[in-house]
């Protein structure tokens, strides 16, 4: 008997702040609300291609010192600015980490980094970094983990990620289809594409579920769909942002009347979790762009102010804007990729408006739909 109690797991007493009361506390002001829907509308013309900037979703693969995420931010902020023309850049706030088995769950879950699970205090911080990145006019994106913190932070994101642990959640699926942006479903961590091309169908189809209210209830609600949903190729067992990969994801997107376009994660499975891989992903995919390709809509990258990672270890002190998850590559490699993408692009544009000129065209499908 005594050794099942001292297993039994420990449930933290008291009640959360609802969303309703937290968005109430800290409430998003007019410009910052009009960034965030200029950006998601932005990126919904990208992934349909309407638009032939290319999505830039950049930023540490988790949140863990908000004083450092707004430094990366101050950083990211004239970037932003001075490739507008070619890129929409958006900075990953991811505030959730997925484990496959056990591990320091995220800036909600564990604010302190010590396992005292202050959930309460997780939400109000990870809502205050969104509206203070948003101030200085960067928008967010992040990744949809736990269904039940969606509503704390969702009107703060601009383009949010269903990880390839969750693409098969019909919950997920469901969530999706009913929320008022861009969502991108990452193939499964084998590299199965076929998990996220079903999702992706699910996702902009109608639905009826349950879910948790603004003010913490369970209520009924019916989705339209979510024309604005898409593949993310984040690889698995091996690469999978190669052209043979891209055709067939896309061939099935254009059989299905939805605009042949894709975004690719350059980490992950796409670089070996070795940072300094996804410079290589990335020059491919500039390469491939400069010479026409206009289907890869968005990279993922994930980058800090100092490379590489570190463990987080009682009585040591971290070292400043650097990773505790994932290896992630640092500021200078951060601004050469971007500087990068951006050429790529304005090259793409010139064959194109030369190719135009000699009377070649290659029009793509398109489907855009309306989010709500």
């Amino acid at each position: 008997m005594d050794s099942v109690v001292a297993h039994r797991p420990q449930i933290m007493p008291g009640r959360l702040i609802t969303a309703a009361q937290l968005r109430a506390l800290l409430p998003p002001s007019p410009p910052l609300l009009a960034l965030v829907r200029e950006t998601r509308e932005s990126l919904t013309r990208i992934v349909a291609r309407e638009d032939s900037r290319l999505a830039v979703i950049v930023g540490p693969c988790s949140i863990h010192d908000p004083r450092a995420a707004l430094d990366y931010a101050r950083r990211l902020g004239p970037l932003r600015e001075a490739y507008r023309d070619a890129l929409e850049i958006v900075m990953r706030v991811y505030l959730e980490k997925p484990r496959t088995t056990l591990g320091w769950k995220g800036l909600i879950n564990d604010p302190d980094l010590d396992g005292s699970y202050r959930i309460d205090e997780g939400l109000q911080r990870a809502r205050q970094l969104l509206i203070d990145i948003h101030a200085l006019g960067v928008p967010a994106a992040t990744e949809f983990l736990d269904l039940m913190t969606v509503r704390y932070i969702d009107d703060l994101v601009s383009w949010a990620a269903i990880g390839a642990r969750t693409t098969e959640s019909p919950m997920h699926r469901q969530a999706a289809s009913g929320l008022p942006l861009p969502i991108g479903f990452k193939n499964g961590t084998d590299g199965d594409v076929k998990v996220a091309l079903e999702a992706l169908a699910a996702a902009r189809a109608p639905h009826h579920y349950l879910t948790v209210s603004m003010d913490g209830r369970i209520e009924a609600v019916s989705s339209r769909g979510n024309c604005a949903a898409h593949i993310v190729l984040r690889g698995g067992l091996r690469p999978n942002f190669d052209r043979a990969t891209i055709d067939t994801v896309c061939g099935a997107l254009a059989r299905s009347g939805i605009a042949p376009s894709v975004v690719v994660d350059a980490s992950h499975g796409n670089s070996g979790k070795v940072a300094r891989a996804q410079v290589d992903v990335c020059a491919d995919l500039a390469q491939r762009i400069s010479n026409g390709e206009t289907r890869v809509a968005g990279v993922m990258i994930e980058s800090n102010l100092a490379p590489g990672r570190q463990d987080v270890v009682h009585g040591v002190p971290l070292v400043y804007g650097k990773s505790i998850t994932d290896e992630c590559l640092g500021w200078s490699d951060t601004v050469d990729l971007i500087r990068l993408l951006a050429r790529a692009v304005r090259t793409q544009r010139r064959t194109a408006l030369v190719q135009r000129a000699s009377g070649y065209t290659d029009a793509q499908g398109g489907c855009l739909g309306t989010i709500h």
